[in-house]
């Protein structure tokens, strides 16, 4: 019986790679017993067992950008969650410790490496996080989705895995084309574009689609494919309900994501690591908006990755409700570049991540 401890989260960013690389050890064929540990208030805390995993969390918090009196507490935070840590490492006696990044992988990490448990990185990001940048010396092998990445980390650690994705995402078939256009409501003959903005990372993208139902939509020959994100509800259904637009198909959540992918001709997307990875894996023409609001700017360095290599577009989000659509609109006429795109994006997807980086944290087992 091997004994894991997985440690990280604070965004779904954190917790599905987390999740998936649990999975992966429970189908590996190797008997595992497996611990999470997460911060205290964050959706990791729920998340996780809904997945079926059990989780612990510790009382440790972010630093506030803004002057806050919560920075204050933040050094009494981290020592109780150091020593909170400590007490779950003996309790539990793990064979390793696995960080996904996010606030409680610092002090995990930093204890069970203390106290000489093995301990493996997973970095997401092709800007490495100040949390993983730290503990980058004190671990045993650090697994990556980006080239390059000796810029933060010792080269002989480093492990090019990729991140972890959903099961269901793959290269599109005809099959689930058709499947696509029928499930949501699209017209076969016509090109499309899917814009996924997630949740409150939304807003941009939403009304640059916005300006362009208003400004363009009735002399378009292409449809859209449009997810606006639980927290715009309200606001983009009356918004529909004053600017009807037969080309347009608006959902609030994307639920069958592999046969949106299938359907699209060009995707409008944030440049979030997961997404990015799954996109790899589908082939899919991209245009990367970034979120200018994640922390040091990891969604940027992310889009550039794939751009420098020619396998996508990014327009800043400072000018998506100028550009965006202009930029959508003139790639649908280009299908070279479409294709171009798509063989240059496919070479980067890694679909047995979760697998890779789970037989990696098995090696260190033994």
């Amino acid at each position: 019986m091997k004994r894991i401890i997985i440690s990280g989260g604070g965004t779904g960013g954190h917790i599905f790679p987390a999740i998936s690389i649990a999975d992966a050890l429970r189908s590996s064929g190797t008997e595992c017993e497996i611990l999470f540990v997460g911060a205290q208030g964050k959706m990791e805390m729920e998340r996780v067992p809904k997945a079926g995993y059990k989780i612990i969390g510790l009382p440790v918090a972010g630093l506030q950008r803004k002057l806050s009196l919560k920075n204050l507490l933040l050094p009494f935070k981290v020592l109780s969650s150091l020593r909170r840590a400590k007490a779950i490492i003996r309790e539990f006696k793990p064979d390793v410790a696995v960080g996904v990044g996010g606030y409680a992988s610092a002090p995990l990490l930093m204890a069970a490496s203390s106290m000489k448990i093995p301990c493996l990185i997973q970095e997401q990001n092709s800007f490495a996080g100040l949390t993983n940048r730290k503990l980058g010396g004190k671990v045993q092998k650090i697994c990556v989705a980006y080239d390059k990445m000796d810029r933060f980390f010792p080269a002989e650690k480093i492990i090019f895995t990729g991140n972890p994705i959903r099961a269901d995402i793959n290269p599109p078939t005809e099959a689930q084309r058709a499947e696509g256009y029928e499930y949501y409501g699209l017209d076969p003959k016509k090109k499309t574009v899917f814009v996924v903005g997630g949740s409150l990372g939304a807003r941009t993208l939403n009304e640059s689609v916005q300006k362009w139902i208003v400004e363009k939509s009735a002399g378009a020959d292409f449809q859209i494919l449009w997810q606006s994100g639980k927290y715009y509800k309200s606001e983009i259904e009356a918004f529909l309900k004053e600017h009807p637009a037969s080309n347009v198909r608006n959902y609030t959540f994307i639920d069958r994501m592999d046969l949106a992918y299938a359907v699209a001709d060009v995707i409008i997307s944030r440049a979030g690591a997961g997404t990015i990875s799954e996109l790899c894996v589908s082939g899919k023409a991209t245009i990367f908006v970034p979120s200018p609001n994640v922390a040091e700017d990891h969604q940027r360095h992310n889009a550039m990755a794939l751009v420098e290599k020619n396998a996508a577009m990014m327009v800043l989000d400072a000018d998506a409700r100028e550009k965006l659509m202009d930029t959508a609109t003139a790639l649908l006429a280009d299908s070279e570049k479409i294709a171009s795109m798509e063989r240059e994006i496919l070479k980067l997807g890694k679909k047995n991540a979760a697998r890779d980086i789970a037989d990696e944290v098995l090696k260190l087992c033994r």
